[in-house]
């Protein structure tokens, strides 16, 4: 899929700068300090660089018609190696960390930021080293840049039939999916308070999360067998899809894989039990998903065959929020779901560009790119000393949050049932304030056979309610019956 318009944070942050030429304007304009007048002088002779060098692909007119052919024959070869260059990711990544200057709509040091559940407030006073850095723009990219980052790969393994090497241009739904359900492996084996330490060894359980993304089928949740997984839901090699099917392709893949562990104990399967939140045959029709306690709980009694009670959850939420636009009153929603601390962040981005969001300030989105060509590399589960430098970002970019596609996806971890207790808590407190038109809604049973919109499949095969083993610990007012929510204030795409 196509590239997103990049936005960069402002270089207040300590990495992963990127410019343009109106930022070299802006930091021309600010030249009071040595320090800026020097950066500012970087950037002007590095873009200059860069436009020199990008300008041999330029067209210009031939005075000798005679020379056209002879010059056009020897240099193409030259030519078009240069262009892949100079446009591909690693020119790229070395002109952001070069130029040093900082975007017309930078992150504003004055407002917080909500990262996957935490809250980070910047301040102004960091860059004179009057703050305190503990919770400031160091401690959000070190978190940030923790996050594990997955991208295009080249040179993998040919996947099934279609002797495809690589993703480029069309598996950014599948990669940032990839990087939503790395973050919960996470969350769940290191805990939320995880960083990447700068030096090695790394942690085992760290390097076994990165092989398990690994490409070829070797690896439980690849590209390869997420497109074999995802068959049933018209995915393929070279195609795109959405983010319902993507959520439903995750959900046949666990149950494979937890299938698979269960007849041989040296494969590795997701180790917690996975709900997509969801409704009518397609997904697409809009509509309030109902997150319902019995099935949850249903969900985690079957994963644990019964053993015990609770197993951790992973939470994928399809929403449809529009036609061709985000509805504004859905925003102020979106935006406070990064405030739980179950928060996964969202699958979406502009239409037909997936990205992963992981956090918000103000009016923006911030995100992990997929769309970086890389080279495929092989993390061993037994290498601790692997370089996984290819697996994480510092550079933030962003994207208004009214111009992310209507189609998305929400994901949430909730480790115990304490945990999902207060994310069901916190939902319905959302509910309170949308005002009529939810995100999601929460019910404690389902009380009646009628298919309710967006309820799904997975729901009916269960067979009807049953506490399943469940206290009265969310019998409160706080949630409905499933099939209280099909009357005249369903929610719908306005």
């Amino acid at each position: 899929m196509t590239d997103l318009p990049e936005r960069v944070v402002a270089s207040e942050f300590p990495a992963g700068q990127s410019a343009d030429s109106t930022d070299r304007e802006r930091v021309a304009a600010n030249s009071e300090q040595k320090a800026s007048h020097n950066k500012s002088l970087k950037a002007s002779f590095l873009s200059s660089f860069f436009a020199s060098t990008l300008s041999i692909f330029e067209t210009h007119p031939e005075s000798h018609s005679g020379e056209k052919k002879a010059t056009k024959s020897r240099s193409y070869g030259w030519t078009t190696a240069v262009k892949k260059v100079v446009a591909g990711g690693s020119m790229r990544r070395l002109q952001e960390r070069l130029l040093g200057t900082s975007s017309t709509d930078a992150l504003s040091l004055t407002s917080e930021i909500w990262l996957l559940g935490m809250r980070y407030k910047l301040s102004p006073e960091e860059s004179s080293g009057g703050a305190d850095h503990g919770n400031g723009s160091a401690a959000f990219l070190e978190d940030f840049s923790s996050r594990i980052w997955i991208t295009y790969r080249k040179g993998f393994d040919a996947i099934g039939y279609s002797k495809l090497t690589s993703d480029v241009r069309w598996g950014c739904m599948i990669r940032s999916s990839q990087m939503l359900v790395a973050q919960a492996l996470l969350f769940h084996h290191l805990g939320r308070y995880w960083r990447k330490p700068s030096q090695k060894p790394h942690d085992p359980k760290y390097i076994e999360i990165l092989h398990l993304f690994g490409d070829s089928e070797a690896c439980a949740f690849s590209l390869h067998n997420l497109l074999e997984a995802g068959k049933g839901y018209g995915l393929a090699a070279g195609s795109w899809l959405g983010p319902y099917a993507m959520c439903r392709t995750w959900e046949t893949l666990a149950r494979a894989k937890r299938e698979q562990a269960d007849l041989d104990r040296e494969k590795e399967s997701l180790p917690m039990a996975v709900y997509v939140v969801s409704g009518d045959e397609d997904g697409e029709r809009g509509g309030a998903p109902v997150v319902c306690i019995d099935v949850a709980a249903r969900l985690c009694s079957d994963f644990s065959k019964g053993q015990i009670s609770w197993v951790p959850i992973l939470l994928l939420v399809p929403l449809v929020l529009g036609l061709e636009k985000v509805n504004p009153r859905y925003i102020p929603l979106l935006w406070e779901t990064f405030t739980f601390p179950q928060s996964l962040g969202i699958l979406g981005g502009k239409p037909g560009t997936s990205t992963y969001i992981v956090g918000v300030q103000d009016d923006k989105a911030l995100y992990l790119d997929p769309h970086e060509v890389q080279v495929a590399v092989d993390i061993k589960t037994d290498d601790l000393d692997a370089d996984t430098s290819s697996y994480h970002c510092s550079t933030v970019r962003n994207l208004p949050l009214d111009l992310i596609d209507p189609s998305l996806a929400i994901g949430f971890y909730c480790r115990d049932k304490d945990d999902f207790e207060d994310f069901c808590t916190r939902a319905s407190d959302l509910e309170d304030k949308s005002n009529g038109a939810p995100l999601f809604t929460v019910a404690q049973t389902i009380r009646s056979a009628k298919s309710v919109q967006h309820q799904d499949s997975l729901v009916d095969s269960l067979g009807g309610a049953g506490n399943s083993g469940m206290d009265d610990t969310f019998a409160g007012d706080n949630f409905r019956d499933c099939d209280a929510h099909s009357g005249d204030d369903e929610w719908q795409i306005l």
